[in-house]
């Protein structure tokens, strides 16, 4: 069999097939990858160097490749043996683990979204105030905070998930294209000495925020289900959609961390956080290239920022049975529930958002999609009854042992980070 399943939709007459779009998938995984996690990466690259961040970036994108590959094997494993051809995340964690674990990794899940969303919140607010500020009187971040919650967050609760989709489709394309001019116009810069600074002990501090640039394992069952189960075309779709973002974080990284106009022993010796954003704002580049700086990073939150939305609204809306809301007023409770909180966190600390991105990182996706997946295979592989026919990823125990080994070492190192230890 190439397919686990078919897609049919009725016409009124009779079934069509509706065959999901490798070339869709491939799409839908890159575009999840890309967002504000790209903003962040050359701000916690910078104290190792170009050649340590890159061989880790890659390393990283394997590990998240596997972690992939293993949420679409055990997806694929209870749709069969349930015999439901449509099951998410959770619903995969509950069947596969049970209800504790299910409410275990609700937990982390609500904790991953919630910190992102403060993360992108304080970055596209205070983003909105400096534009703001650009035209007439200086405005306070928590402005441009509820200026971004209402122009994004309305589109999401006033508009169709249809138009909410193109929309975001039209953003990433956008987004794609002002990265290329960016990136080019940040190669005319490079400097072959700026490469050869190189602190292995420092990349440590860069591996929450690679995992938060590199993750995409939400939307895995989304593909399985769209692509009918079919094992090749789902490998190809996790392969080349993650590859492709990955291909975009070398070349940014490099073309910052490469730029002459850095002065490494000032930057690695000063108390303010390197920020690439201002650093391309303040170093010689024309008013059209800042007000392209200025759309870069607001697209890549707002396009992070509808993903995370929905995904609370789906959340939420199972754990309160209202999945299909119909009046626009029914939603209200949901829409507050989802953004209230992190709108309160953000306008406190408008700072926040390497911090918010370092615990989303370090504490929630490394256990939700470093453990989890790795623990779900283990127990469909050799601890099930009835035991899994379908594996995704080579290696066995060895592989599965590495990943939660891997996780739990990435956790511990952190914590000795933050202990000051080293």
């Amino acid at each position: 069999m190439t397919r686990l399943f078919s897609n049919l939709e009725f016409d009124g007459v009779g079934f069509i097939h509706r065959p999901g779009s490798l070339a869709a998938c491939t799409a839908l995984i890159s575009g999840t990858t890309v967002g504000a996690g790209i903003l962040a990466l050359p701000a916690v690259t910078l104290p190792a160097g170009v050649l340590p961040s890159t061989a880790i970036l890659i390393a990283m994108w394997v590990y998240m490749v596997v972690s992939g590959l293993l949420v679409a094997e055990v997806n694929l494993n209870t749709m069969r043996t349930s015999g439901k051809p449509r099951l998410g995340l959770l619903a995969t964690i509950r069947q596969t683990l049970g209800r504790s674990g299910a409410i275990a990794a609700g937990g982390v899940y609500l904790f991953i979204h919630y910190a992102l969303l403060v993360a992108y919140l304080a970055r596209g607010g205070g983003i909105l105030a400096s534009a703001l500020g650009n035209l007439g009187p200086i405005f306070p971040d928590w402005v441009g905070i509820n200026l971004f919650v209402g122009v994004f967050g309305g589109l999401i609760y006033f508009g169709s998930e249809r138009l909410v989709g193109r929309l975001n489709g039209a953003f990433f394309a956008i987004l794609l294209m002002v990265f290329g001019g960016l990136l080019t116009l940040t190669l005319g810069d490079l400097q072959p000495t700026q490469f050869v600074h190189r602190n292995w002990a420092a990349i440590g501090g860069a591996i929450p925020v690679m995992f938060v640039a590199l993750v995409y394992q939400n939307v895995v069952p989304v593909v399985t289900t769209r692509l009918e189960g079919d094992v090749r075309k789902i490998r190809q779709a996790i392969v080349l959609g993650s590859l492709i973002p990955l291909l975009m974080f070398l070349g940014w990284n490099a073309a910052i961390l490469g730029n002459g106009q850095i002065d490494l022993t000032a930057t690695l010796a000063s108390s303010t956080r390197f920020d690439p954003l201002e650093f391309l704002r303040q170093n010689g580049m024309n008013p059209w290239a800042n007000v392209s700086i200025s759309i870069f990073a607001e697209l890549a939150i707002a396009t992070s920022f509808i993903g995370l939305v929905y995904g609370l609204l789906n959340f939420f809306g199972d754990a309160f049975g209202r999945t299909h809301p119909g009046a626009t007023a029914q939603r209200l409770p949901l829409f507050s529930l989802v953004l209230l909180p992190p709108m309160g966190f953000s306008a406190l600390n408008a700072g926040i958002f390497f911090e918010a991105l370092d615990y989303a990182g370090t504490f929630g996706i490394s256990v939700l999609f470093g453990i989890v997946p790795a623990v779900m295979a283990w127990k469909e592989r050799y601890a099930a009854k009835r035991k899994s026919s379908m594996s995704l990823v080579p290696g066995g125990r060895v592989t599965l042992t590495a990943m939660i080994g891997i996780a739990i070492g990435i956790i511990a190192e952190q914590l000795l980070l933050r202990a000051g230890v080293f």
